[in-house]
């Protein structure tokens, strides 16, 4: 079989980030490099720093990369896009334009005879309450109802404001870490639904931003893809083995 790949929060458009040309050039050519290899591309969640669909207008730029989507898809690609916590409020725009399959939740998968289970990560196993709350109000239908009636001009300044708050935010605390087996949110989510679901080979996370590749009880594996702003990972799955690389311009065979 042709690989498979699978890539995660690349935070398109993010005023906090400074090197945007360059991020989204680096983007494409990677989908480019890989155009005549994959059979399909995962995006799991948080291409975009903050996506907002309105009857008739969607955000500007992102040409490139929606030009190189359509490509693959046309090409007979499959690209399936798993919607993050900064990208989430999508209709159909990216399906009828571009032709992905785009998923709201996360869910399971066969591929090649394994079963992996796939989502951005944002909210399983979370034990914060100020993140549920957020979330259960940017998933609220009233929410995105109201913030519909705002004109795009102040309610797409809004909305990439906040985006950026959360970043410079991450910027001001550091570099992610890995907290441990016990502190881990999606390690300690995966392992409570592995105990009944022993049927999936494959966890594979966004969200996080750390690179994490651990094997869980029996055969099944975890990875925590890292980003798309400094880490430049994806990750690989031929048939047979899974690998988790980052990609060099110039160097990475993909």
């Amino acid at each position: 079989m042709k690989p498979v790949y699978f890539l995660s929060d690349a935070h398109l458009g993010c005023l906090a980030i400074h090197h945007q040309r360059t991020q989204e050039r680096r983007l494409v050519n990677f989908l480019d490099s890989i155009k005549d290899k994959a059979s399909a591309i995962y995006l799991l969640g948080d291409i975009f720093d903050f996506w907002y669909e309105y009857k008739t207008v969607v955000p500007r730029g992102y040409t490139r990369l929606l030009g190189k989507i359509s490509e693959l898809t046309d090409s007979g690609v499959e690209v399936h896009f798993f919607v993050g916590n900064h990208d989430l409020w999508q209709n159909d725009y990216l399906e009828k334009e571009c032709g992905v399959q785009l998923h709201h939740r996360e869910c399971t998968m066969e591929i090649n005879g394994k079963v992996f289970f796939l989502a951005h990560g944002d909210g399983l196993g979370t034990r914060d309450w100020k993140f549920r709350c957020l979330r259960a109000m940017f998933h609220s239908k009233i929410c995105r109802t109201l913030f519909a009636s705002i004109h795009p001009r102040w309610g797409m300044t809004f909305g990439r404001e906040w985006a950026r708050y959360s970043q410079l935010k991450h910027q001001r605390e550091g570099e992610p870490q890995y907290m441990g087996e016990d502190r881990e949110e999606l390690v300690v989510f995966a392992r409570k639904y592995l105990s009944t679901h022993p049927e999936v080979n494959y966890f594979v996370f966004g969200h996080r931003h750390i690179e994490h590749d651990m094997n869980l009880e029996g055969a099944a594996r975890l990875l925590i893809i890292g980003d798309w702003i400094s880490r430049y990972t994806f990750v690989r799955f031929d048939g047979n083995e899974l690998t988790m690389e980052n990609f060099i311009e110039g160097q990475t065979e993909a």
